[in-house]
């Protein structure tokens, strides 16, 4: 991907990056094909920055999320965190890297172990770590007021919190080591929606006081366009667009994107359908163990042509806009 270096070095650099699952059968179970969930995917993100990753489900974005955090083991390509191919280093340099680059899980229920108490889960990390300096009491402390919650709950068990509070308590745990990344894997998508737009503001407000940077993925564009400086469009494994918040929104170039934007619930629809055209995508994600030919798209996109079928498109640029579309002229 030959995208527009920012004058500083990213904090995190993705090139060309696959990660493939192998499918077994047999008594020997014998490899007898791939599952191709991240495909040739690359993208950058700079310090205090957030890219909103945005796709359907199964488009492989946690699954990227994830193989940056070494969860999943990468096929090939380049992870470069400040500087270093993180897919290269031994146990004991990784083990530093990981401190520095912490996830938030969807299920904020099932990401927390029922039987430790707020303490014991917030403070694990600075244990593991050995970043302890006074009590574990402490630290929680002063994490939980960090995040919104009151102190005095350090003593109790997950069950006992509502759903958004449990998402409050992910946020300090991954919050604990003063970590430079933070992977946001759909953190709000169970939440109702009033509880969503605080948990999107206390995420905004964590970035800002430590200059964290975020991945924030999610199949809601309406919810990334809320916190996203850039905004990279994904499809079964591939980076289809790209480019800053405000083009991706109000300029999409790519059919995918401008489906999943009409996807979008609007209020005022019936005062506005008239002035806009529908596209309403038909079909499901093909199988990413046998993905189509050319275009990964054109099994849905409307405005297929021949040459899509036939060939894979190459990335057209326009400033920090890019795109991978056989539609797009050499200037948009």
């Amino acid at each position: 991907m030959n995208y527009k270096q920012p004058k500083k070095s990213p904090l995190l650099e993705v090139y060309d990056l696959q990660t493939w699952f192998p499918i077994k059968r047999g008594i020997m179970a014998k490899t007898v094909g791939y599952i191709r969930a991240v495909d040739i995917a690359s993208l950058y993100i700079n310090r205090g920055e957030t890219l909103g990753l945005v796709g359907e489900s199964g488009c492989g974005k946690s699954t990227l999320g994830r193989t940056l955090l070494g969860l999943e083991k990468a096929r090939k390509g380049k992870i470069l965190f400040c500087g270093k191919n993180i897919l290269e280093l031994n146990y004991r340099e990784l083990r530093d890297i990981r401190r520095r680059m912490q996830i938030i899980f969807q299920d904020p229920l099932t990401a927390l172990n029922p039987r430790m108490n707020i303490v014991d889960i917030i403070t694990e990390g600075l244990v593991e770590f050995r970043l302890i300096q006074g009590t574990r009491e402490d630290h929680a402390k002063r994490l939980m007021n960090e995040v919104g919650l009151d102190e005095g709950a350090m003593y109790r068990y997950p069950h006992e919190f509502s759903g958004g509070q449990r998402q409050r308590i992910n946020i300090a745990r991954a919050l604990s080591l003063r970590p430079d990344l933070i992977v946001c894997d759909e953190p709000v998508s169970s939440l109702d929606v009033s509880v969503q737009a605080q948990v999107i503001n206390l995420l905004m407000d964590l970035r800002d006081r430590y200059n964290l940077s975020y991945l924030f993925i999610s199949h809601d564009l309406s919810v990334v366009s809320n916190i996203a400086h850039r905004v990279a469009v994904m499809y079964l494994g591939k980076i289809m667009e790209y480019g800053p918040t405000g083009d991706i929104i109000n300029n999409p170039v790519h059919p995918y994107t401008k489906a999943l934007i009409n996807a979008v619930p609007r209020l005022d629809f019936e005062e506005i359908e008239h002035k806009r055209k529908r596209i309403i995508l038909k079909g499901e994600i093909p199988s990413p163990s046998d993905p189509p030919s050319g275009c990964m798209f054109h099994t849905r996109c409307m405005e297929a042509m021949d040459i899509c079928r036939e060939r894979a498109p190459l990335e057209t640029k326009s400033g920090l806009h890019g795109v991978w579309c056989h539609l797009v002229k050499s200037k948009y």
